[in-house]
């Protein structure tokens, strides 16, 4: 099949519109991107933003440098074009809904060194941070990534020690739990490397065939100070958000894109909730419940943790009604949350160090201990609620630093388990959760509660789920790897993540299990990716972000079978754009086809 000449020497846009069935609902836009010398460029992201700026479909061009693209939004948009070391490209593009554009995107190589530095993920920027100690390098991943990305241009730009010693304050104050030596190190290595000079890297993007059928979709929401943690997919196929930052709640439509805000209801707790006694508890701005985790459950109502209240939360998306429930006893922080086969809530408490049960129908919690794995880690589960209550009595104080042991034992992090992920093994209906700090992971019997747990081989189990044959999928945020293990033979084995070069590293987050493929889609918030893993071959496709500075966290399903995360950075100032995002990709929407098309030069 012979395929048009598209090849133009200097950069241009070729624009034409040919007329389509009028039972045609959508529009379709098809091309080529090319560098200056007539060259085709694979898996650059064509991108066509609606007017608004606040919707965005994305493709991907295939080994010819084609791209096909069909969309149901209409009027004067944007078209951009980027890969890496090129220029952006950019150009206005009408449609009206019923008809087809041929494009040519032409693109020139980025020359300058701060624009080029600038465009680098995050990963090129921390593979440059040289430290000293390796127990050092291994804490800042932890306690430095774990809500944000470091080497955008806020994160980087040139400070003196007492600068950066600034900043360590203000991340301590947001939960970040380091040493003296910790600090030491940190202020030190970052000052010396982070000079404000340009950062060189050379990178290998890879572009597999499977990346040009795929379909990248973005919708802003919330605002600058919205921290949308969570979402979860319905079974009527709408998406919902939690604002962390903001005591609401976004549903959206992913097909008609109409978004929805609901406030949560008044809370009589201080701002903060629990943590009302940090400076700026956990980065939060506006909030007092401080939801978490989403989930659907029965009735199709959705579920949320609200972690600076210690509530579970009911939401009825019909009525909009809201019903809160207090844990009460010695819980601290619920986390994430799972429903089992038998209408039982079951979820992590990550800072008391337990798991908690909930039965919507006897509205009955039960709070179960999990093991404390050292003194250390036993002082925190003892002390840690009546710190943060004794702390809430000199409001922005931050007395529940001043008063931990995490400095002192010089245990940093350490002193936590921190239960993170949780889910349900779909073969014998067992409870496994994931201590991210402590490195372990844990099964728990639903009948009789007894406890097993199982050190990890890597550090930083995050959020871990089961395939449908009960074989578990563990991100290891630490050490840049997925790691899969078997309940009965016990036994692990690792996959190093994909770098885009072999000095640099990735944080996974979360992970989810697709439910009709089976593969494993991966959240890696350094180098503004997502991953696929095919268990199959073993084999892993990476998909670039259109957005940079993205930091994705769970991995839900819509019916339909795309995979859609958040984009939670905090601050959302620092994502591009300045907002949090909802994005969703189809990664079979269609092949490119770009034969039979006529051009007009324009």
């Amino acid at each position: 099949m012979k395929r048009p000449n598209l090849l133009f020497p200097y950069p241009l846009l070729v624009f034409v519109i040919m007329a389509m069935s009028s039972e045609l609902m959508s529009a379709t836009l098809a091309g080529q991107v090319l560098s200056s010398q007539g060259q085709p460029i694979s898996g650059a992201i064509v991108t066509l933003f609606d007017e608004s700026q606040k919707r965005s479909e994305s493709v991907y061009s295939d080994a010819f440098g084609q791209f096909q693209l069909e969309t149901n939004m209409s009027g004067t948009m944007t078209v951009r074009a980027r890969a890496p070391y090129f220029s952006d490209q950019q150009s206005p593009v009408l449609l009206s809904g019923q008809e087809r554009a041929q494009i040519t995107l032409a693109m020139t190589q980025q020359e300058d060194p701060e624009a080029l530095s600038s465009a680098l993920p995050a990963s090129a920027h921390a593979a440059k941070l040289d430290f000293e100690q390796e127990e050092d390098e291994q804490a800042f991943r932890s306690q430095c990534y774990f809500c944000h990305q470091i080497g955008n241009a806020l994160t980087r730009r040139a400070r003196s020690e007492d600068e950066w010693q600034a900043v360590l304050d203000r991340m301590q104050s947001y939960g970040s739990i380091i040493t003296h030596g910790n600090e030491s190190a940190f202020r030190s290595t970052l000052s010396k490397n982070f000079d404000g000079h340009p950062v060189k890297a050379i990178q290998t993007h890879d572009v597999s065939p499977e990346l040009a059928e795929a379909l990248y979709l973005e919708w802003q929401v919330g605002d600058a100070k919205s921290y949308i943690h969570d979402i979860e997919a319905s079974r009527d196929g709408k998406l919902f958000g939690v604002d962390m930052g903001r005591d609401a709640l976004y549903i959206l439509d992913p097909d008609s894109g109409e978004r929805q805000t609901v406030a949560f209801p008044p809370s009589e707790l201080p701002l903060g909730g629990m943590f009302s006694g940090a400076i700026a508890p956990l980065g939060t701005f506006e909030a007092r419940h401080g939801p978490h985790s989403v989930q659907e459950g029965p009735q199709g109502k959705m579920w949320t943790t609200n972690s600076l209240a210690a509530e579970i939360m009911s939401f009825d998306p019909q009525t909009h009604e809201f019903k809160m429930y207090p844990i009460g006893g010695d819980a601290v922080y619920p986390h994430t949350l799972r429903w089992d086969e038998h209408g039982i809530l079951w979820f992590t408490l990550a800072l008391s160090n337990q798991i908690g049960r909930f039965d919507p129908k006897t509205e009955r919690f039960e709070l179960i201990d999990t093991p404390s794995n050292g003194i250390w880690r036993w002082m925190s589960d003892a002390m840690l609620p009546g710190l943060l209550k004794f702390a809430s009595w000199f409001p922005k104080q931050d007395l529940q630093l001043t008063m931990s042991h995490h400095k002192p034992s010089g245990e940093g992090h350490d002193i936590f388990n921190l239960p993170y992920g949780i889910d349900i093994n779909p073969v014998d209906g067992s409870i496994w959760y994931s201590k991210l700090y402590a490195g372990y992971i844990g099964r728990l019997d639903p009948v009789t509660l007894k406890i097993e747990e199982i050190k990890t081989p890597l550090k930083g189990p995050r959020r871990l789920r089961f395939d449908a044959s009960g074989t578990l999928w563990i991100p290891s945020f630490d050490e840049s790897a997925l790691m899969r293990f078997d309940p009965a033979s016990k036994e692990f084995k690792v996959f190093s993540l994909p770098t885009l070069s072999p000095d640099e590293y990735e944080v996974p987050y979360a992970l989810g299990v697709h439910p009709k493929t089976q593969e494993i889609w991966i959240t890696s918030n350094l180098s503004d990716r997502i991953f696929r893993f095919l268990p199959k071959e073993e084999r892993f496709i990476s998909y670039p972000s259109p957005t940079r500075v993205t930091y994705l966290r769970d991995m839900v399903f819509l019916p339909d079978g795309r995979v859609c995360s958040s984009n939670a950075n905090l601050p959302a100032t620092t994502i591009e754009g300045g907002v949090p995002k909802i994005l969703c990709i189809d990664p079979d929407a269609r092949r490119q086809d770009s034969t039979n098309v006529t051009s007009v030069v324009h």
